[in-house]
């Protein structure tokens, strides 16, 4: 059974950083692609950054490029996701997702198999 614990969701403000965390378990690690989603309500889902350690790739969004950073720590089944210049539009539930395809970007452009039950972030200006 795939298991996905998210944390780190916070209030920060507006120009500042914040990591959340992903844990999952029930897979092999290494051999799925695990990325991060974002909701807002009344907006569409954005697939925010995905990576795959299988091929050592990762993929950002547009929105999100020079300011997040993804990673992975095999050792621990965790995968981070670091949020630096943080604006008021990046106010959303952030989802860890994971997803049998090797390949972040298809991911992050689709629906991934399995989801979290999210964590809070919220950025005031």
């Amino acid at each position: 059974e795939v298991q996905i614990m998210e944390s780190g969701g916070s209030l920060v403000q507006a120009g500042g950083s914040l990591r959340v965390s992903c844990v999952v378990s029930g897979f092999s690690f290494d051999r799925y692609s695990i990325g991060w989603f974002r909701q807002v309500p009344g907006k569409e889902r954005e697939g925010v950054s995905c990576i795959s350690s299988r091929i050592g790739s990762t993929y950002y969004a547009d929105s999100v490029k020079g300011r997040f950073t993804i990673s992975s720590d095999n050792a621990k089944n965790t995968v981070y996701l670091q949020m630096n210049s943080l604006k008021p539009e990046d106010t959303a539930v952030y989802y860890c997702t994971v997803d049998s395809t090797v390949y972040p970007d298809y991911m992050c452009r689709g629906t991934p198999d399995y989801w979290g039950q999210g964590t809070q972030v919220t950025v005031s200006s």
